[in-house]
């Protein structure tokens, strides 16, 4: 591994031990112009903030970001959420805000605006998301963690859920990502190693609307941190390795108030119907490039639906969307749509879908 950009980690704490009064560092976090990269940059406050409102709106170089034309380069963070900072501890807080340009409108990829505005209009369906965020970390000359240098590790099979240190690579940056979430609030729901090996997920929720957009995003950057501290590169690439190699996806899991209570199947498959009539909408919300990157993922192959076809089905991690056996055995519950990348946005993904089977929009 190129350890080029690291430092002592031990030589910082020495710093980060000293007191520092009342005043508090908050950091905001954005989604720059590509849609799915995180910046960040840390600001003082004169006191903990108790309430959102007591966190201002800052700026950035937009231009820097590809949001803006270096002559009008001013662009504005509204903060929306505020969760402690696991980095920094004490009163410290990550500040996830939205984008916003020169004349007040969203930026390009602010989608958590319309976002929020659908789960509004839809908030009599009670939707529940849980999305299962698959991710491949790398050294930093961009091969697999843990894979040989002048060559590949054995055959897929072994490293699905594994233990031991000839299947498992990365397991410190795991468990490190796990309890920051848990001490930042976000609502983890799991983690295991993938089938690839390098290759991870984790899993956020059951939560309701905008939350699961937020908390997602929130957990990304966590992980980014931690592995920055180890050294090491997160790729949210769908399909970071050619070959006999699985990709990575973020299969969303969704529900509405009707499908988790008793006879709930009859709204699962009247859902499922609404989303086969509108897949290539779906296709081009599942991905930053409007299918472009899901295109290498989904094959046919590797537990993967064929981007061009819809399909579902009971247990069938094959299809589009697959409605689990305990769901289909008690007759309600949820269903998964298993063609989200894994870098995907969850706010276009969870808006599309609430579109189409809750607002027939």
């Amino acid at each position: 591994m190129q350890n080029n950009a690291q430092t002592s980690k031990a030589v910082l704490d020495r710093y980060m031990s000293l007191p520092q009064g009342t005043r508090v560092q908050a950091t905001y976090i954005w989604i720059d112009g590509t849609g799915q990269g995180l910046r960040s940059k840390t600001k003082t406050l004169e006191g903990k903030p108790g309430k959102l409102e007591d966190l201002p709106i800052w700026n950035y170089d937009g231009s820097s970001c590809h949001q803006a034309e270096g002559s009008n380069s001013d662009t504005y963070l509204h903060p929306v959420k505020m969760y402690p900072c696991p980095f920094r501890r004490g009163d410290n807080v990550l500040v996830l805000c939205e984008a916003y340009k020169y004349n007040k409108e969203p930026t390009k990829t602010n989608k958590r605006k319309d976002c929020l505005a659908v789960m509004e209009k839809a908030k009599d369906y009670k939707p529940w998301f849980g999305i299962e965020q698959e991710y491949t970390l790398m050294d930093q000359d961009k091969h697999p963690f843990g894979w040989p240098k002048n060559g590949f590790p054995g055959p897929q099979g072994p490293y699905y859920c594994a233990v031991g240190a000839s299947r498992v690579y990365g397991r410190d940056i795991v468990e490190a990502h796990y309890r920051c979430c848990l001490y930042a609030g976000i609502r983890i729901a799991g983690a295991n190693a993938q089938v690839m090996p390098a290759q991870w997920e984790f899993q956020v929720g059951p939560t309701e609307g905008i939350d699961i957009g937020d908390d997602l995003w929130v957990a990304r950057y966590l992980l980014e941190r931690v592995a920055e501290d180890f050294g090491v590169v997160v790729s949210l690439d769908p399909k970071p390795m050619v070959g006999d190699w699985n990709g990575a996806g973020a299969h969303c899991n969704f529900s509405t108030k009707a499908m988790r209570e008793k006879g709930g199947m009859e709204h699962i498959e009247a859902a499922i119907e609404k989303l086969s009539k509108t897949h290539d909408r779906h296709i081009k919300q599942y991905d930053p490039n409007e299918g472009k990157d899901n295109e290498r993922r989904l094959t046919g192959a590797h537990r993967c639906s064929f981007i061009r076809d819809f399909s579902s089905g009971i247990e069938n991690r094959g299809a589009s969307v697959r409605i689990p056996r305990d769901v289909s055995k008690q007759g309600y519950g949820y269903l998964e749509d298993r063609r989200p990348s894994s870098n995907c946005d969850p706010y276009s993904v969870t808006m599309v879908i609430v579109k189409t089977t809750c607002l027939g929009e």
